[in-house]
């Protein structure tokens, strides 16, 4: 039998089978029962002259239809979150690689080349050193 927490829990899904099986059922009428199930079967049957049993039944089944819809979606929700972490992982990975590759090449370069190497940072250190000077005397 369906609760007040299975229907406020799904009441988007659940207001629209009511509303598409009871067109006669207003949106204001189905606001208005704040929760409350007797209120609700009290007002459906009152508008459309069903039997309690019939509108408990079909409480019953469209709840149970919104809960199975809510849990498939959470389940595919957290599969895709697995996804996602798995690419950010495979991402990461990727990333620490090719800063290890660049790391062992520029490695590489300063013990081919030192002198280089040492005019190449050195001219870095000047420019940098320029701008920031720069930047500091315009403020």
């Amino acid at each position: 039998m369906v609760n007040e927490q299975q229907l406020q829990g799904n009441w988007n899904e659940i207001r629209g089978n009511i509303r598409s099986r009871w067109g006669q059922i207003s949106d204001d009428e189905l606001t208005t029962f704040n929760g409350n199930v007797e209120e609700l079967v009290g007002t459906i049957q009152r508008k459309t002259g069903e039997s309690q049993e019939a509108i408990r039944n079909y409480l019953d089944e469209i709840s149970q239809k919104a809960a199975r819809t809510a849990s498939r979606l959470t389940e595919q929700a957290g599969q895709y979150a697995s996804q996602a972490a798995a690419s950010m992982h495979d991402a990461s990975r990727h990333l620490a690689d090719t800063v290890a590759a660049g790391y062992s090449d520029a490695e590489r370069l300063v013990q081919t080349r030192p002198a280089e190497s040492l005019a190449v940072a050195f001219g870095l250190g000047l420019i940098t050193g320029v701008v920031i000077g720069m930047l500091a005397s315009s403020r």
